[in-house]
């Protein structure tokens, strides 16, 4: 053992040594072997996933700016904020079978536009899921707003926001929306489920 240890002190002390030598960090690498290139790996997952959380942090501060519009009914800010993808689909909080891109015509958006009237809008984010291509936003929109001809009142709507990136942009995919933020009995969920 001694000799051994005689060997690479006199290595160590030798030009040859300094031919090929090492930086602290790659021989760090090189000690840790697998475990130094899957910290390495490590690190560069946490960098995309700080990234991806960085975007899903936008997307809810744009989102919120843009349904804040909508409940102006300022629809051409909305359109302009939230781009949708072509397979768009929308669970409204009215029910109904799911709306999808091709039935939103303009005439649908010149209606929302007088649909939805003098609101504000606050929105709070309850979760995000962030990968690279593909954003989810759980939210709750409390908005105060005229709607389809009704006085004034609160709103507070259940939202799941999917967002896609196509091309270097994000889309959204898909909003479901419902209005049971407060919670309802069984018996009024058996009601709206039977259609009543």
């Amino acid at each position: 053992m001694s000799e051994a240890r005689g060997v690479a002190a006199a290595f160590s002390n030798s030009s040859l040594a300094e031919e090929h030598a090492m930086s602290p960090s790659r021989r760090s690498l090189l000690v840790a072997g697998p475990a130094g290139l899957a910290g390495l790996a490590s690190l560069a997952a946490g960098a995309a996933s700080s990234r991806a959380s960085m975007q899903a942090a936008d997307l809810a501060l744009i989102s919120e700016e843009a349904n804040a519009a909508l409940m102006r009914g300022d629809v051409a800010t909305y359109r302009m904020l939230v781009p949708r993808t072509e397979n768009f689909t929308l669970m409204s909080p009215f029910g109904g079978p799911p709306s999808r891109e091709a039935d939103i015509t303009e005439k649908t958006w010149d209606g929302m536009s007088r649909f939805f009237r003098n609101g504000t809008l606050k929105q709070e984010l309850i979760q995000t899921y962030a990968g690279t291509d593909m954003i989810v936003l759980v939210t709750v929109e409390r908005a105060n707003v005229e709607v389809g001809g009704l006085p004034a009142q609160d709103w507070a709507l259940r939202v799941t926001l999917v967002y896609q990136r196509e091309g270097g942009e994000w889309r959204l995919a898909h909003r479901h929306a419902d209005p049971l933020r407060h919670a309802i009995t069984l018996q009024q969920s058996a009601a709206l489920g039977r259609g009543a």
